[in-house]
């Protein structure tokens, strides 16, 4: 097996690969693959993502490792807001001292599912379907009837039972297992994953390919909240499709940064927005650019005012260096739509904010700032706080 080591927004580095490795790994899209100087010899660089994966054939797999530039810690405060987030940033995540992603998740994983299992194995109502001998809940006449055939035992029935199958713990397991099964777990977190799975005696593992079930936060599951916030993450896509229609298979973790960012910004800046009474709305997709309604808009945070009309527009870019016209554009098109005359483009970088004034408009102006990923959680969320104040406060000059 090949392990190939990359970190996140450098250059191209040069690997040994065989034809049918770098074939795969482009195909799969987990990097950014081009030939070398020298046949066998071939650039690979990061596509945007970050994490562990193996992948390639079956006799001579590649593995993956791209090493994120912002530091763990400040990864896994960014992780805790998601779109729908469940409340374990609220809370402290042990990842260890580890620099890479993957060895990092599974030990938050395995700390956090086991402080969750320490006070007992979350138990809830589960409707059951079965034959039993005797009665127990409600009779299934239709099916009594159709199985049966006039016997009267066995009686097929519904009921609730109380039980440690249910969601919750079904996610736990899964993560769990998923874990053991991928490149880069560390010794030590593996024998912490594996006495998880004989707490959850009796809860039935999740079959491949159904999408996992849904849960509800809730005051009796709060301990399990961080826990069930990471499972999520780990439980996040196992195989690509390629154009042909053959499934890749990807054993590993890879994150997009750049939805990692845009969904922290979104969460964590209309939380801030809030309290200067305006209403704000994620990923809103009532604009249209054309009058016929055929190009939808679907700007990542849009304030609006008190009687409800758009205000102002931001828009989260997680890049580096030179702004791209691209995004100017795309930033007038949603004032162009919503008859704006300010709106804002929020990097993951350290930049000097700068207005621009968009010539041939009527003042519309697009403020370009950025947040500084590489601070402290607390100086984070106080530069949060003073982009919220001025995107509430400010206005066109």
């Amino acid at each position: 097996m090949t392990v190939v080591h990359l970190r996140e927004s450098d250059s191209w580095t040069e690997h040994e690969l065989t034809a049918e490795q770098a074939a795969t790994l482009a195909a799969a899209d987990l990097v950014r693959v081009a030939p070398g100087p020298r046949p066998g010899l071939w650039k690979l660089r990061d596509n945007g993502l970050v994490g562990a994966a193996r992948t390639g054939p079956a006799h001579d797999p590649v593995e993956i490792r791209v090493r994120p530039k912002t530091p763990i810690d400040r990864l896994f405060h960014l992780l805790g807001y998601a779109q729908k987030p469940r409340g374990w940033r609220r809370e402290e995540v042990d990842a260890g001292e580890r620099t890479e992603l993957l060895p990092a998740l599974a030990h938050a994983f395995a700390r956090s599912a086991e402080r969750a299992l320490s006070q007992g194995v979350l138990l809830g109502y589960r409707e059951k379907e079965e034959a039993l001998p005797v009665v127990r809940g409600r009779i299934r006449v239709k099916e009594q009837i159709q199985r049966r055939h006039g016997f009267p035992v066995p009686v097929e029935v519904r009921y609730d039972d109380y039980t440690a199958d249910i969601p919750e713990n079904r996610l736990l397991l899964a993560a769990t297992h998923r874990l053991l099964r991928l490149p880069g777990v560390p010794p030590g977190t593996r024998r912490l994953l594996r006495r998880l799975p004989l707490r959850l005696d009796g809860v039935e593992r999740l079959t491949p390919g159904p999408p996992p079930p849904a849960w509800t936060p809730s005051r009796l599951n709060a301990r399990y909240h961080t826990a069930l916030g990471i499972a999520d993450l780990v439980l996040r896509g196992a195989s690509c499709e390629l154009d042909d229609g053959t499934t890749v298979r990807v054993d590993g973790l890879m994150l997009e940064m750049w939805r990692v960012f845009e969904d922290f910004l979104c969460v964590a800046l209309a939380e801030a927005l809030r309290p200067h009474g305006h209403g704000v709305r994620l990923q809103d997709t009532r604009h249209h650019l054309d009058r016929a309604h055929r190009v939808r808009l679907r700007p990542d945070l849009v304030l609006d005012t008190g009687d409800g009309r758009p205000f102002t527009v931001v828009d989260a870019k997680y890049k580096t260096g030179t702004t791209p016209q691209s995004d100017l554009y795309q930033v007038l098109a949603y004032c162009t739509a919503m008859n704006l005359n300010r709106a804002y483009l929020v990097y993951a970088s350290k930049t000097e904010t700068y207005t621009h004034v968009i010539a041939g408009s009527e003042g519309v102006q697009i403020v370009e700032t950025a947040l500084d990923l590489s601070t402290s959680p607390e100086a984070l969320r106080a530069q949060i706080t003073e982009l919220a104040h001025r995107i509430a406060t400010d206005l066109p000059t």
